[in-house]
């Protein structure tokens, strides 16, 4: 199943009333939503136990395989993301 940007944007959303400050899209949904078989998200903003519920609820709210990480440890495997992803929401 594709990831459609209806998939994408119930998970922002979700994100969204956890109170992210950034959401940002990597993977295969960014490259090729059409054939990709998950949603790669990371976020910023959401820490906690708050980061799991939000993941439990965006995983709900969508129909494909999601990842989520969160932007707050910082690694090679976060900036490379940083670099590369596609800003959803960023909150000022």
């Amino acid at each position: 199943m594709p990831v459609t940007p209806d998939e994408i944007d119930r998970a922002v959303a979700v994100a969204r009333r956890y109170g992210a400050r950034r959401v940002l899209l990597f993977g295969s949904a960014l490259d090729a939503p059409d054939t990709a078989r998950d949603l790669d998200l990371a976020v910023e903003g959401v820490t906690g136990w708050d980061f799991f519920r939000m993941s439990a609820e965006m995983e709900e709210a969508v129909r494909v395989p999601l990842d989520v990480i969160p932007l707050e440890s910082p690694s090679p495997f976060v900036r490379h993301i940083q670099r590369r992803a596609r800003v959803l929401h960023e909150r000022g």
